[in-house]
């Protein structure tokens, strides 16, 4: 069972609705640990990402992703934009004109991806980020091994969901939010939230 382009891009368009429905969740997390938009922020991206493919559809995989990660890149501010825009450019090199991919490409990808945000980032697992999802699920992808991809798919946004809500105890060590210290104890964070809904909506729609 193979990934199709058709399949990324109906994907991303997926995703763009799903934070367009939980935009306020996602800035009502946000307000209580950050600036309160990061649900504008994420919905504005990803329209502007649907926008892009229309516009220009992409000819490969890889031409996707690069359309994502300059979509993002011009027009989210915060920290969101250049973390997603960084993870969807080094993924996309991956990709570079192929058309369809298996499992083992797709995690690779994403292993590409997440090196992106820890080195732009220069955050870790435990420091309260988007990271506190994209590792358990990048590490759900490569101990499965499983040619399932859907089934490899629902357990990455499964570990993602853990991820997301073992953020609820942890006090944050990067970002704006790490700046009231003790005070971001038990408070989900919202570009983890945003990570799972990402790769929720990648087991809904590749798999």
């Amino acid at each position: 069972m193979m990934i199709t382009l058709q399949q990324v891009v109906d994907w991303l368009k997926k995703l763009a609705a799903i934070y367009t429905e939980q935009k306020d969740f996602l800035s009502k997390l946000d307000s209580d640990i950050g600036d309160g938009d990061h649900g504008v922020n994420v919905t504005r991206g990803f329209d502007a990402v649907v926008s892009a493919l229309e516009a220009t559809p992409p000819a490969d995989i890889g031409a996707a992703f690069k359309s994502v990660s300059m979509s993002l890149i011009k027009t989210v501010g915060g920290a969101s934009g250049p973390l997603y825009g960084t993870f969807f450019l080094r993924a996309s090199v991956i990709f570079v004109g192929k058309q369809e991919i298996d499992l083992d490409s797709w995690t690779a990808a994403l292993e590409k991806g997440v090196q992106g945000i820890e080195q732009l980032g220069k955050a870790q697992k435990g420091d309260k980020t988007m990271l506190d999802a994209w590792l358990p699920a990048l590490a759900s992808l490569k101990e499965k091994g499983e040619n399932d991809i859907k089934e490899a798919l629902k357990a990455a946004a499964h570990a993602a969901e853990e991820g997301m809500k073992a953020t609820i105890p942890l006090q944050a060590r990067k970002g704006r939010a790490s700046y009231l210290g003790e005070r971001s104890i038990g408070h989900q964070d919202p570009g983890a939230t945003s990570t799972f809904l990402l790769l929720q909506a990648a087991s809904m729609i590749l798999g």
